[in-house]
Parts: structure tokens; sequence; C-alpha cells
């Protein structure tokens, strides 16, 4: 099971620091995606970490703001948000991608409870 937490609200230019915590099993396996949903739009996939950090993914939208990062002794995988902007408000998830690294088709197969991240103006 994956447990998404951290969220919460914060004035836009804000920051954030989301962790993503695994339990039953360990996830030093799997690469890890971040993802979010806002209302009414399709889930977005964010970065991808893959197992031993070797390389990681970032989407055009949050590059240079948000940062993956994962702690494997700690089981937890941490997305760093900065610069948080209105538009950044949804539920993020984190999910294992079904592999140990990160291709650009990257998906979720097992999901995490979301957190919600509400950045006002």
């Amino acid at each position: 099971q994956l447990q998404a937490s951290g969220g919460g609200l914060v004035q836009a230019g804000g920051s954030l620091r989301l962790s993503c915590v695994a339990s039953g099993f360990t996830l030093d396996h799997y690469a890890i995606g971040w993802f979010r949903q806002a209302p009414g739009k399709p889930r977005e996939g964010l970065s991808c970490i893959s197992s031993g950090s070797e390389g990681t993914i970032t989407a055009n939208s949050v590059r240079g703001r948000f940062i993956a990062s994962r702690d494997n002794a700690k089981n937890t995988v941490y997305l760093q948000m900065n610069v948080l902007k209105p538009e950044d408000t949804a539920v993020y998830y984190c999910a294992t991608t079904g592999s140990s690294w990160c291709y650009h088709n990257y998906w979720g197969d097992h999901w995490g409870q979301g957190t919600q991240v509400t950045v006002s103006s």
C-alpha cells in the first residue's frame, strides 16, 4: 500500500514537500511516479524516479520547480514542490510504475491514496 502525504494549503510562491510511504512492501525495486489530478481534468504525470535514483523524468509543466527524490532506507519517495502556482492545485498521487526504470511513457500500476494541494493566489 502506498500513501501520499504532505499536502495542504499554501500561498502562491510557497513550497511543499510531499512524501510517499510504502507499507507491506519495499519500494527499492520500483520506479515511482508522481501524478496529479485537478477537478475536471485528466490525471497528469509529473515526475518519475528510478529505483536507485539513477534517472528521473520531469514534465515540462513543472520542470525547474518540482524535484523527485527518494530514500530507500526509509521506504519513502519525495516530491519537493517550489514556486507553487494556483494552477498546481490538485490531488497528488504516487504510484509504482511496473518497472525499476523510468520510461518516457511511464504510468502508475499501483496507486496510493492522494493528498490535496491547494495553492491560493
